[in-house]
């Protein structure tokens, strides 16, 4: 097999083994923390969930089914946007929502998620269900889902899809309020309990998708700080000589004193922010800073734009 093949069948399997995992994460979730406690979340999932309490049918075949109306529309609206990935992380988390279930010891799920109360399962949950997507996307995988529905409208409208997902998880949540509910020994869930659901369930939609950032962003998220100081020159070259990152030095004046001086501009990995402080406050404990978290960093040192490297191949 030739090299470059050899590159792009390990990095295929890389891709399905990172959505495997994220989504049995997700699975995993939802039959361990979310279910036991008759929690309710946004998205397919959610209404999912809700068909199941109220029918007593397994979530995963409504996961399945509204997924596949969703995927025939999106295709035929939005044409193929969806691969392979997309359509395989559906499937296993359709097979896994149901038969989780059935595998997980009763016992197991009594004392991890309902004896530790709902408030405690929507934070173990939502944190896995956010770990679980944001590690299928790394693989290139989607759960598809309410995204095809705000692709299909902000193409029509000039809505934002990302505020679209949004609101219509919560209209999701809030309309749990009028499907009836039943617990795993058949009773009927109190409407004032109902309430407290969807609380919960606002609740577990924010920390997913706090959790879905984090993971995918979090340890490269960029910072930009600005500094002022007299010792300029000192930290310009402590900070390219030790962290090897670049430094801007930019004109500028004082308004109120009009000397000229000038400020250091430098952007670096948050993780890197206190040794930069540190090198800052060994040479000028006085420096004047200002911090601010930088959104899309592209170039030498940091991410590089998607395609760039196909298309520069091509050309």
């Amino acid at each position: 097999m030739p090299l470059e093949k050899k590159k792009n069948f390990w990095s295929v399997v890389k891709d399905y083994f990172l959505v495997t995992l994220g989504i049995f994460l997700y699975v995993l979730a939802w039959a361990m923390f979310l279910i036991p406690n008759n929690l309710i979340g946004g998205g397919v999932s959610g209404i999912a969930s809700m068909l199941q309490y109220a029918t007593g049918i397994k979530m995963g075949y409504f996961y399945f089914a509204i997924n596949a109306v969703l995927l025939l529309i999106g295709f035929l609206v939005l044409g193929p946007k969806f691969g392979s990935k997309t359509v395989y992380a559906i499937i296993i988390a359709s097979i896994g929502l149901n038969v989780l279930q059935d595998i997980i010891p009763k016992e197991l799920s009594q004392a991890l998620a309902v004896d530790n109360g709902k408030l405690m399962s929507t934070m173990i949950g939502g944190i896995l269900t956010g770990i679980g997507i944001g590690t299928a996307m790394k693989g290139g995988g989607s759960s598809g889902g309410t995204d095809i529905i705000a692709l299909i409208i902000s193409r029509y409208r000039s809505v934002s899809p990302g505020k679209l997902i949004l609101w219509m998880d919560v209209i999701i949540i809030t309309l749990s309020l009028l499907v009836p509910s039943y617990t795993a020994d058949g009773q009927v869930m109190p409407f004032t309990e109902k309430i407290t659901v969807v609380v919960y369930g606002l609740v577990l939609v924010t920390i997913n998708g706090y959790a879905i950032d984090l993971y995918l962003s979090g340890s490269r998220q960029s910072m930009q700080i600005f500094i002022f100081s007299k010792k300029y020159e000192e930290i310009a070259d402590e900070i390219t000589q030790e962290l090897h990152r670049g430094v801007t030095v930019l004109p500028a004046q004082g308004w109120y004193t009009k000397k000229e001086s000038k400020v250091l501009m430098v952007v670096v990995r948050k993780t890197d922010l206190n040794v930069v402080f540190n090198y800052i406050k060994a040479i000028d404990p006085d420096a004047f800073m200002s911090v601010g978290s930088v959104t899309g960093v592209y170039g030498n040192g940091f991410d590089r734009i998607k395609g760039l490297d196909k298309k520069m191949k091509q050309n």
